[in-house]
């Protein structure tokens, strides 16, 4: 959410470091803590970017799976019922 405002100490800021803690920092020193921490971000986006895409690819081979169950299961349900008319 963005909500516009003015400081009024532009030399100290307010910083969440999470679970609802917030420590005030020189601007500078906030600064390099946002840096640190898209850092760390970054690092830990592409540790596990590989486990996803191969998630990603399981997900598909599985939809495609179901998706040629589902054909065939069809086309039986579909010939079955043809047979049953005749």
């Amino acid at each position: 959410m963005y909500v516009p405002g003015k400081l009024s100490d532009v030399g100290h800021v307010l910083v969440d470091v999470g679970t609802g803690y917030y420590v005030e920092k020189t601007a500078d020193n906030a600064r390099d803590f946002f840096k640190r921490k898209i850092d760390f971000l970054t690092k830990q986006m592409e540790k596990i970017q590989p486990a996803l895409q191969e998630k990603h690819a399981m997900k598909q081979a599985v939809m495609e799976m179901m998706s040629q169950k589902i054909q065939q299961l069809t086309a039986m349900g579909a010939s079955q019922a043809a047979a049953t008319k005749a």
